[in-house]
């Protein structure tokens, strides 16, 4: 059995389809509420899905379980409820870390790139752990990603129990199908391809930092499928742990991304540019980059999709068809 919290949302759901595919047991740990997150699911009918209230009696009875996959998080990085985001993003994560520790279950869960914080320069966005202590997050979940990563190392330091196998990965910028139901969290790519594909331009921030033009604020911006070849990847190679960048190594500015858009969409290129709003200024990363060399250290050598041609693919595959649904 394999365990994904989150299962429902964006990343998750992608890994519950792959897991499937492979013909092993999952079982989903997340709500479905009422913005349409059943039809990440859909497709996948055998799936068990149990409410997070629930979390606690699962692990109570189960005992065929072969891995965590916790992907469940509050991710909005406008969050504001402390005591919530708290409650979910570490003390929950605490709570499996310990389940699998004492159970002897691998335990891999999702960081983010957020945690970062103003980081501008390609070095500061290292994985490399002795880093660890010095990141600066801008936001109340990046900093949550961040205590609990911090929190795992100080578990290690200590000595403490540990599962079997562990390993954090700091997602950047992911896009793809099934996340339509994040409302205002929902990727560039789908927001920019809705609004050329409705008629209108392409619209981006302008820069709130003088030092940067409008539209060349640059992010590390990773297709969902490669997230998910990561993924299973660590599920194949249990002897490796660790806390790793999830990104491609390539930072890309929004311009090139409206642009792949419009291409991708057939549609012709206008980008408009407008007013970030008051309450991303001071919390908005204009640079991010992975670092990849500690992942492909350990072994991974897959490719990543560039921008072009994963915004081709989530188009042509997803976004054009009347079910985008993986």
């Amino acid at each position: 059995m394999i365990i994904v919290t989150g299962g429902a949302g964006f990343i998750g759901s992608c890994l519950v389809a792959a897991l499937c595919d492979r013909g092993l047991d999952v079982v989903v740990v997340d709500w479905l509420g009422d913005t349409g997150k059943w039809r990440n699911l859909r497709n996948h009918p055998l799936v068990r899905i149990v409410p997070p209230d629930d979390l606690e009696s699962l692990l109570g009875s189960a005992s065929d379980v072969e891995a965590v996959f916790h992907m469940g998080a509050i991710s909005s990085t406008t969050a504001h409820d402390g005591d919530l985001v708290w409650a979910t993003n570490v003390a929950l994560s605490e709570t499996l870390w310990d389940w699998c520790a004492r159970q002897g279950v691998r335990f891999i869960y999702a960081s983010s790139a957020a945690t970062y914080g103003a980081a501008d320069r390609p070095e500061l966005f290292s994985d490399d752990p002795k880093r660890l202590g010095t990141l600066k997050p801008l936001n109340l979940y990046g900093w949550s990603k961040h205590v609990f990563d911090l929190h795992v190392q100080a578990r290690l330091d200590r000595g403490g129990m540990r599962p079997p196998q562990w390993a954090g990965l700091k997602f950047f910028n992911v896009y793809g199908p099934n996340e339509y139901h994040k409302g205002g969290m929902v990727s560039v790519v789908k927001v920019k391809y809705d609004e050329v594909h409705a008629g209108g331009a392409a619209r981006l921030f302008r820069s709130d930092q003088a030092e940067i033009a409008d539209g060349e604020q640059v992010r590390d911006f990773i297709w969902v499928g490669d997230v998910v070849k990561v993924l299973l990847w660590f599920l194949d190679n249990p002897g490796v742990d660790g806390l790793f960048n999830c990104g491609t190594g390539a930072a890309r500015s929004y311009r090139h991304l409206a642009q792949a858009v419009c291409l991708a969409a057939g549609v012709p290129e206008r980008i408009e540019f407008i007013d970030m709003p008051e309450s991303l200024r001071g919390q908005y990363q204009s640079f991010t980059r992975a670092d990849m060399s500690r992942l492909r250290a350990a072994g991974y050598t897959e490719p990543f999709v560039s921008l072009e041609e994963g915004i081709g693919l989530y188009v042509r595959e997803y976004l054009s068809k009347s079910d985008p649904y993986l």
